[in-house]
Formats: C-alpha cells, structure tokens, sequence
C-alpha cells in the first residue's frame, strides 16, 4: 500500500477543488479607501519643528493607521527622524518640543496657599510640557519630582 505525502495532498486537494468549481487561489482582500495624508513637502531634519507651510496634502491607500493623518496634530512637533518629502509621517517620527532640558538649570516652584518657594534645580532628563520630572538640586544634592509648566518651571508639591 503506497501511503500519501504532504505533496499528493496539496496536489489531490487543489484537484478536488477545482471539481467542485472552488479556487485553490485564496480570495484577494478589496483595496483599502484612499486616505489623504499630510506629508513633508521638504526634507525635515531631527530637531526640525514642524511648520503649516511644511506640509502638503496626498492621497494614499494604507490599511490600518500606521501615519500621522491630521496635520493640526503635527504643527509645532518636534522630527525625531529625517522626514522625506511625499512620504507618509510614521507616528513615532514626531514628540512633542521639549521645555526642560536634562542638566540645564530650571527654576522649581513650590504653591501652597499663600506661600510660595522657588529654588533652582537640575533636571535629570528632558521633558515636554505635564510631563513628570525628576530634578536635583544642585547646593544639597536632594532630588525632588515635579511637573514641568509651558513657562519652562517645575512645579512640585499638591497644588
């Protein structure tokens, strides 16, 4: 008795599926809508911030959400990557400008109340406005976490 291989099988079945009137071909997917994209109408270098007139329109068809697709949300980002001109904008090639700069004095302001306290502190990384910042102050050596505001400040405490 001669038993079957994996290649008989693929061969009996795309055999019996062609008896049957069946494709042996696997149904093309329909093309995704067409999409208008913002893309760089100039070559946008890391460092780069993202102006109006950097910008054109262009229709692509893409499956999925894989690129940037409002140009509001990429005016006054930052290029983390060199942006071709005509190509679609990756989601992660833009971040938002960043305030604080890691090691560079920055004023820390404390708010309770009445009371107010500023100091100066150093920054142990960059950081966007609302995001969370670790800061050492630079006479003690304590490190304390706080805010940072779109005025460049930190601000720590409750408040």
């Amino acid at each position: 008795m001669v038993r079957p291989t994996l290649r008989r099988k693929g061969f009996a079945a795309a055999v019996l599926a062609a008896a049957l009137g069946l494709s042996a071909i696997p149904p093309v997917r329909a093309n995704p809508a067409a999409v208008t994209l913002p893309v760089p109408a100039v070559t946008l270098y890391p460092g780069d911030v993202i102006a109006d007139v950097h910008l054109v329109d262009r229709a692509f068809r893409v499956a999925g959400r894989v690129a940037v697709d409002n140009r509001l949300a990429l005016v006054g980002k930052v290029v983390r990557r060199t942006l071709l001109p005509g190509q679609p904008i990756p989601l992660n090639a833009v971040d938002d400008p960043k305030v604080v700069r890691r090691g560079v004095p920055t004023q820390v302001v404390f708010r309770e109340s009445d009371l107010v306290i500023t100091g100066i502190v150093e920054p142990m990384a960059s950081a966007s406005v609302n995001e969370m910042v670790k800061a050492r102050n630079p006479d003690t050596g304590l490190i304390v976490i706080g805010v940072v505001q779109a005025d460049g400040t930190i601000r720590v405490g409750s408040e």
